[in-house]
């Protein structure tokens, strides 16, 4: 135990030892994905594609291999991984034939899954829910004989919390949780989570290391490597607009104001601090439910040239959000497993490269990836 009452994981490894990752929103999309993912490229039956953790410069940081990784979690919805994996297949989100087999694995995590909340008319009080949610995250690691868990999380965005707000938005219960029950903390969402005065500072007190927030997948990854192009070529940014189109379930919470703006406070914040102003234009987020899995994001920039000259670049982004998020949530969950082991705490700021609203550091990403690397050097010389 510590000093505050919460409970401490062991910081002991071992080439035998195993690591939780606890997904709340443990069925949607993205963890499914991830899931699948894993024991696909664990049993070298697809390559590790867009995880840079498998990249050589990581080599030798001791990261928990992916054969290591157990998996649960929390949710309020009841399909089994198993069906929720062939319903991704049929939207061509994960490749034919992987669903059946790699069902052992989904199935295994599966059982893993509790009931989240709050849930309609739940007569729990916020403590109540915390609590719950901790001993499900304590009798997980027990039962599993776990080194370790991290909790990420990758559920719905929610919107940001009004001022005056009696209770703690859902992220925030989570987030009480895994810190309550000593768990590293991964906050792929744009929602609340940990970012709360009293919740950093008892992540802090428990020794816990936790990095957040927003994952950058698609638009803004192209932001903040455009961005700074401008910046380095002398080429005044004078309005950058942005549109997305996106279907499945974060179509359907982004469609709600609250949250869209969450999501946009992230995208913004790439390029004010890049560009040192925040340039004329909005995104617009459209809830186009056909798309499903599948998202487009286009950008309208509008810059200037030499002797006053206007001048226009577009882009167009079109991809598929699980498969683009689930590797960095996997490369998450081991750098954030490392980092506890290492007996690292508090935010982690060299893991911005992966956030569009991360725990202070560069906004560009060339900068950010240095960062990483740097990071990587760290966990190295801690083994």
């Amino acid at each position: 135990m510590t000093n505050d009452g919460t409970a401490s994981e062991p910081r002991t490894g071992g080439p035998t030892a195993r690591t939780g990752v606890w997904f709340v929103g443990a069925r949607g999309s993205v963890a499914t994905t991830a899931v699948a993912g894993c024991a696909a490229v664990a049993a070298t039956l697809h390559p590790p594609t867009g995880m840079v953790t498998e990249t050589p410069p990581f080599d030798g940081t001791g990261l928990p291999p992916l054969t290591s990784l157990v998996f649960g979690g929390h949710d309020t919805t009841h399909c089994p991984l198993p069906k929720r994996a062939e319903q991704l297949t049929a939207a061509g989100v994960l490749p034919h034939g992987l669903a059946p087999t790699v069902r052992a694995e989904l199935q295994s995590a599966d059982e893993e899954i509790r009931p989240g909340g709050p849930l309609p008319n739940d007569p729990r009080c916020d403590e109540e829910l915390i609590t719950d949610f901790t001993a499900d995250l304590t009798s997980f690691r027990e039962r599993n004989a776990l080194a370790r868990v991290v909790v990420v999380n990758v559920s719905s965005t929610e919107p940001l919390p009004a001022p005056d707000a009696v209770r703690l938005p859902p992220s925030s219960l989570y987030a009480a949780a895994a810190v309550r029950a000593g768990c590293p903390y991964v906050n792929f969402t744009p929602s609340t989570g940990l970012r709360t005065p009293a919740l950093t500072e008892a992540a802090a007190a428990g020794g816990l290391p936790h990095a957040g927030r927003d994952g950058k997948t698609g638009q803004t990854l192209l932001r903040a490597v455009l961005a700074p192009m401008f910046v380095q070529r002398a080429l005044p940014v004078r309005a950058w607009s942005g549109t997305n189109l996106l279907g499945g379930g974060d179509g359907a919470a982004l469609a709600d104001p609250g949250a869209a703006a969450a999501k946009n406070a992230g995208k913004e914040r790439v390029l004010a601090e890049t560009l040192g102003h925040t340039p004329q234009g909005e995104v617009h987020i459209d809830d186009v439910p056909v798309l499903g899995d599948w998202k487009t994001a286009w950008d309208h920039i509008a810059f200037e040239g030499f002797l006053g000259s206007r001048m226009i670049l577009q882009t167009i982004w079109q991809g598929c959000d699980s498969a683009l998020a689930a590797p960095l949530v996997l490369d998450l969950a081991r750098l954030v497993a490392r980092a506890h082991e290492a007996g690292l705490s508090g935010p982690l700021p060299e893991l911005g490269f992966y956030f569009k609203d991360p725990d202070s550091g560069p906004a560009g990403l060339s900068e950010q990836f240095t960062a990483l690397l740097s990071f990587a050097d760290r966990l190295r010389e801690a083994q």
